[in-house]
């Protein structure tokens, strides 16, 4: 990255003049605290303390003796404190908060998972949390909003726009326009305005360094690909990030919906309406219309729905070092449920887009080869979106049951 911000073409700082000093604040304290051993081993010590890394690294047997290919492995982000990578990066950010003397954090959150890390983090250093969240995402991931909650945040749902994560974001940066003197902007992926993406991709960069250490004592090895599904981007370029310099294929595998009209899909990549853009505050591959207008996006899972991606991985992908693919609804269920099934282990709906991606090539590979998939959440939150993509009539009816059972209460 250079000082300014930018990956290749993309990245830098589009904001409004009233942030201007509030980001050179934040850019300034940012530079300061990675200087400072101190600090580092502050965060180090919270992920191993608070959050309970490393997380290990899966073998899965069963699945890669059906898929009969390569040896299947998984990098068990699911595994820390809150059920998901965002954990790592809110670590960080929120011991930067305080270092910074904020009393206040606001957040924006598309599955949810990033807005209850958020408060799970506020809640444990003392700082006043609020959530922005799109309606549409409520109505889909309505447990994690129980549990932010329950954790002392408020939630802000969002209702312009399609009421998703795109919306969520314009309204985090209204709310940071008029309060930066006491509240932190706490971004849960690697976009938006330096120094963000390279902030987030950062503090996620443990993920990688711990598959590297855990490969080679596992199997001897560095992998010879790795899988992450791609929405914003954080655990992509957190698993991605320290093998750039390896042989390892990076590929990251993107929301393909229920097909490529525009509209069903979040493919910011090998689609023609994705193109460069300026938008929330940053430059990368927007979905956009003739006009430059951002576009309807879809995806079975509320992380992977947005329509912009990080400027690291749009430049990667330029230069020819990160492959993207993407996998269909129904490629995710099916690859959730061959998980489930065969090694007992619920993975997040945007975990599943890189389970698919990483099963269907894993079949055209030698069994001496090794894969390794970032699962980098846990399924618990995506109950009821995977009860009604499978069409589950008993969970169905004991929610009736359950909800008329209240009412008579």
């Amino acid at each position: 990255m250079r000082d300014d911000g930018y990956f290749g073409q993309y990245g830098g700082s589009y904001i409004p003049e009233i942030l201007f000093n509030s980001q050179q604040q934040l850019l300034k304290e940012y530079r300061s605290a990675m200087a400072d051993s101190a600090f580092i081993e502050q965060v180090q010590q919270e992920m191993q303390e608070y959050s309970g890394r490393p997380t290990p690294l899966t073998h899965c047997a069963r699945l890669s003796a059906q898929i009969g290919g390569a040896q299947i492995y998984l990098k068990r982000e699911d595994l820390n404190h809150s059920g998901a990578h965002k954990m790592n990066n809110v670590i960080g950010q929120g011991l930067l908060a305080k270092r910074m003397g904020k009393t206040r954090i606001i957040a924006e959150t598309g599955a949810g998972q990033h807005g209850v890390a958020s408060a799970l983090v506020a809640a444990r250093l003392g700082l006043e949390c609020t959530v922005y969240m799109g309606a549409h995402d409520i109505e889909r991931q309505y447990p994690n909003v129980f549990w932010m909650k329950q954790l002392g945040a408020t939630v802000i749902p969002v209702t312009t726009g399609a009421a998703t994560l795109k919306d969520a974001l314009d309204e985090a940066m209204r709310d940071w326009s008029a309060s930066y003197d006491d509240t932190y902007y706490l971004i849960g992926t690697s976009c938006g305005c330096a120094p963000y993406p390279e902030m987030v991709s950062g503090f996620q960069s443990v993920i990688g360094h711990e598959v590297k250490t855990q490969a080679l004592k596992q199997f001897g090895q560095l992998p010879d690909k790795i899988y992450a599904c791609v929405g914003g981007g954080s655990n992509a370029c957190g698993i991605f990030m320290p093998f750039l310099e390896d042989s390892t294929e990076l590929v990251g595998v993107e929301a393909g919906g229920r097909g490529p009209q525009v509209g069903d899909h979040a493919c910011r990549f090998n689609t023609p309406q994705a193109r460069f853009g300026i938008a929330q505050g940053f430059s990368t591959r927007f979905l956009q219309d003739d006009q430059g207008q951002l576009l309807p996006t879809h995806s079975i899972s509320a992380g992977l729905d947005y329509v912009g991606v990080s400027p690291i991985l749009a430049d990667l992908a330029d230069r020819g070092e990160v492959r993207m693919i993407s996998a269909t609804d129904e490629e995710v269920m099916t690859a959730f449920s061959q998980l489930a099934k065969n090694e007992g282990i619920i993975p997040a709906l945007e975990s599943s887009h890189a389970v698919a991606g990483g099963l269907r090539e894993a079949a055209t590979l030698s069994p001496d080869q090794h894969i390794v998939i970032n699962l980098s959440g846990r399924g618990d939150k995506d109950l009821f979106n995977i009860a009604r993509a499978l069409n589950d009539q008993p969970f169905n009816t004991f929610l009736r049951t359950y909800l008329d059972e209240e009412e008579n209460r």
